[in-house]
């Protein structure tokens, strides 16, 4: 069978087509959370960077533990893109290029936490309000839904005022799977807490050494929480960490 080219109209109209299609595609789908039957899913993103983190803060680790404190208080600063990124590595920041550790310890080194970001007011200057993803390798946001939803996790968080006081709320949430496929179910019960437990002392630190001020919240409704911020439902919610500028 005598194989027919395609007449040129006709490559120009299939490529006409394909450049509309992708330039649509980027014009709507560069930040969208589709629904699924599991929660929500991240799709294609833009992305955000994050400045260099320091590595040679002024305040001794002893003075950051001697003052750290639980405040639900705050200020009407929005946070520097600089602060924002320094808690965030503290939390899940590459520590080590090669080999990819992190701030935080993780058994078997599996890395099973996920870190959103919720933007709201007075918020971080230069961002949007919205929801963010860490993305720990590349010290990236990535931008999912659009909008101030701090109201919507505050509800969630069993209606805590001040977490939607705050200028940001971080929202730590695990893929168990990751530990449970080495580890069983004391990868669940165990583990993977102990690991969110020391992302939250990080950021509790690393707050105190900005002068910044933050708590630790475990009251919540996982399934809202997880809704709040377009999380898939193989991931469960153990954090909500406000943080903002002090009062």
């Amino acid at each position: 069978m005598k194989f027919k080219r395609p007449s040129r109209r006709t490559t120009v109209t299939l490529f006409v087509v394909a450049v509309v299609s992708l330039l649509l595609d980027i014009a709507f789908g560069a930040f969208r959370v589709v629904r699924t039957d599991g929660g929500e899913e991240w799709q294609s993103v833009d992305t955000v960077a994050l400045p260099a983190p320091s590595r040679d803060g002024d305040v001794p680790v002893e003075t950051s533990i001697a003052n750290r404190r639980s405040r639900r208080e705050y200020g009407t600063e929005p946070l520097s893109r600089g602060d924002l990124g320094q808690l965030l590595w503290a939390a899940q920041g590459v520590t080590r290029r090669g080999s990819g550790y992190r701030a935080a310890p993780s058994a078997g080194a599996l890395y099973p936490l996920k870190l959103y970001v919720v933007v709201g007011t007075p918020g971080v200057e230069e961002l949007e309000p919205g929801i963010y993803r860490y993305r720990p390798r590349r010290h990236e946001l990535a931008m999912g839904e659009a909008g101030d939803v701090q109201q919507e996790l505050r509800r969630a968080s069993l209606d805590q005022e001040f977490v939607a006081e705050a200028a940001v709320d971080l929202v730590v949430c695990a893929v168990d799977a990751r530990t449970t496929a080495k580890y069983g179910q004391r990868g669940r019960q165990r583990y993977v807490p102990m690991e969110a437990g020391h992302v939250g002392q990080n950021v509790c630190l690393q707050a105190e050494s900005l002068g910044l001020a933050t708590v630790t919240v475990g009251a919540f409704n996982d399934d809202r929480v997880r809704k709040a911020v377009g999380a898939p439902a193989d991931q469960r919610p153990l954090y909500v960490v406000p943080v903002g500028t002090r009062a």
